[in-house]
């Protein structure tokens, strides 16, 4: 998972969702079963969720997302903002030699 300053996440696996939807969860000081009852989900699948263990239907992670105030974009690849924001991520190489 790379998460930039502005909250952009591009996601490398599934299990690298669970982080992002913790930390919303905590910014916006929710407790997880606080949550789960304002969303209209199990503390289980919120768990296991935040935790990427066992899995999650599509449907109930894409109410979380959204119930938190978070989109899911799929995107190519090699879309621009993918790649900006891959580079802006990236380590830079200052001082070093190729």
């Amino acid at each position: 998972m790379k998460q930039s300053s502005s909250c952009v996440t591009v996601l490398s696996s599934g299990d690298a969702l669970g982080p992002v939807v913790r930390a919303r969860r905590k910014s916006q000081s929710l407790r997880i079963d606080d949550a789960a009852a304002l969303l209209g989900v199990s503390v289980d699948l919120m768990s296991r969720l935040e935790n990427g263990q066992g899995s999650v239907r599509l449907d109930k992670a894409m109410a979380v997302l959204d119930g938190l105030g978070l989109a899911l974009m799929v995107l190519p690849k090699e879309h621009p903002w993918v790649r900006e924001t891959a580079a802006q991520l990236a380590p830079t190489n200052s001082g070093q030699q190729s």
